[in-house]
């Protein structure tokens, strides 16, 4: 096979990319590869190409931009395979940013790669939109993260909250979230008001019991270093030195999130994720979400990172399933 070619071979109206990935490492390789070769197939299957390999020596067929776009893809995840098992998410994570230049051209600048490291290895931004979003909580006191489920943000939030604890930078990690779901409200549910919080918290619970151990989790929470709340708990309250993380803030009104907004104090990071698409307030009631984005978009300090389908990190299918309904709905989320 020929030596790497930086601009490839013309093949008709497709094109013929060589190039070596190196240095040769047969474990890598194979993490790079996936099983069977299903990551390689993922991506020929996403992008139209045909990817050849004997050992690290890459050949990839098919159209210019394709083929352009696959040799960067293989790079970058040859860099990821180092460090990280990769998986399928993680490959169409990849996929979904769409060129090299995406972070610059829709931010102004590069953002800077946020490595967290917790007790299941190192957690990194997959696309542009992720990365963006981790270097946004980096440097920022308040964060919102806004986009459909599935997208990380959530998760990303909680990954940020244990490195920040872990380094000493807050004393404490606060899980908040409207207790509003498909219009129960936390009377109508059973046992005391940890038992009540508690269902409509799973997905903050899992996340802090893959980052620390479910060991580790119980003790912290039971000194009171994390605690979980409802936001209506929040009122009167000035919260310092902590990493506030508001969950599912497309349920809260307008006053909550006010509420909310101006209860930070002094060396405290708050993030704020929601689903615009997913609002379960009374129709007549405008989402304090929503509010929120037409209010402070433009305030200095504060950050926006609006995710899309294409980083849905879960089952291909839900990505398009986002996008039917973004069509039906013309773009409106709420």
């Amino acid at each position: 096979m020929p030596p790497a070619m930086a601009e490839g071979a013309a093949m008709g109206s497709g094109m013929r990319r060589d190039f070596t990935l190196e240095p040769a490492d047969g474990e890598r390789l194979a993490n790079l590869a996936g099983p069977l070769d299903a990551h390689l197939r993922q991506i020929e299957l996403r992008l139209g190409v045909r990817i050849a390999n004997r050992g690290g020596v890459f050949r990839i067929d098919g159209p210019a931009k394709a083929t352009a776009v696959a040799e960067r893809l293989l790079r970058q995840l040859w860099l990821d395979a180092e460090t990280e098992v990769l998986t399928p998410e993680a490959v169409h994570l990849r996929l979904g940013a769409d060129d090299e230049t995406a972070q610059e051209r829709d931010l102004g600048f590069a953002p800077q790669d946020v490595a967290i490291k917790v007790k299941r290895g190192t957690i990194r931004g997959r696309g542009a939109n992720q990365a963006a979003y981790l270097h946004a909580i980096a440097t920022h006191d308040i964060n919102f993260g806004i986009g459909p489920a599935g997208t990380g943000k959530t998760y990303l939030a909680v990954a940020s909250a244990v490195e920040a604890l872990n380094e000493s930078r807050v004393q404490r990690i606060l899980l908040v979230r409207p207790a509003v779901e498909a219009g129960e409200k936390l009377g109508f549910l059973p046992g005391d008001l940890s038992q009540k919080v508690d269902p409509y918290l799973r997905p903050l619970y899992d996340a802090l019991y893959e980052m620390l151990g479910v060991e580790k989790v119980t003790r912290l929470l039971e000194r009171n270093v994390i605690e979980v709340a409802p936001l209506a708990y929040m009122r009167g309250r000035t919260l310092n030195d902590a990493f506030v993380i508001l969950d599912e803030a497309q349920n809260t009104t307008v006053e909550q999130m006010k509420m909310f907004l101006t209860r930070i104090g002094f060396g405290t990071t708050a993030v704020i994720t929601g689903d615009l698409s997913q609002i379960d307030l009374p129709r007549q009631q405008k989402s304090g979400l929503k509010d929120a984005v037409e209010v402070l978009r433009g305030v200095e300090g504060i950050s926006f990172s609006f995710f899309e389908a294409k980083d849905v990190v879960r089952h291909p299918l839900v990505a398009k399933i986002v996008r039917a309904y973004d069509r039906r709905d013309g773009g409106d989320a709420g």
